[in-house]
């Protein structure tokens, strides 16, 4: 029993997004190179899986690996990608953008977000590079267009990060949700949750 938890399975191709489906993923975050970290999948994988599954495909916009800090050039083409995932129809996308002292990029993510409305929006792990994560989180819950901020509370893993998980999961007037994310797995993700207090939670072996 997941006890009314959201597992969102990480994946990168074809073969993993059926298996996560079939294994009880509510959702996937669908990427290219997890290598990388992640980075913007093929239109052509994306295509496939937004049209052949049957639950929300999250599309990861990430134009390169390393830090998170775009120029112009990069954040035209994450624009680009943007446009070309809301009209293919899928559920929602992942970005998450810096300023060069690791701050939440609120001119530029709003851009992003202004273009991806109405879609459901979850800035990702950019997060756990900022130097304070509670105030970067007050940062993104005044924007307009976030449905979902990922996390591992700035640790390596969810369980190591549980304490500040759940103080982000407690903000005062949060209407962003939290996934928990980090070494999730089908043996913890029920022990995070409960300490948490979160109930979306993220992994590449999830389910």
């Amino acid at each position: 029993m997941k006890e009314n938890l959201i597992l969102e399975a990480c994946v990168e191709t074809m073969e993993e997004a059926i298996l996560a489906q079939q294994k009880g993923a509510d959702r996937i975050e669908l990427c290219g190179d997890l290598s990388q970290d992640g980075l913007t999948p093929s239109h052509e994988l994306a295509e496939w899986c937004i049209q052949h599954l049957a639950i929300p495909v999250m599309v990861m916009i990430r134009p390169r690996g390393g830090n998170f800090v775009y120029t112009e050039e990069e954040i035209l083409l994450m624009q680009n990608e943007i446009q070309y995932f809301k009209n293919t129809g899928a559920a929602g996308l992942v970005f998450g953008l810096l300023t060069p002292d690791n701050k939440i990029d609120v001119h530029n993510t709003q851009r992003l977000l202004n273009l991806a409305f109405p879609m459901q929006v979850t800035f990702h792990k950019a997060i756990d590079s900022t130097t304070n994560l509670l105030s970067s989180l007050e940062l993104l819950n005044k924007m307009k267009g976030i449905t979902r901020v990922l996390t591992s509370g700035g640790m390596d893993t969810a369980w190591n990060g549980r304490n500040v998980l759940k103080q982000m999961n407690e903000l005062a007037e949060k209407h962003i949700s939290i996934i928990a994310a980090g070494k999730v797995t089908p043996e913890n993700f029920r022990e995070i949750a409960h300490f948490t207090g979160v109930r979306e939670l993220h992994g590449k072996n999830i389910v």
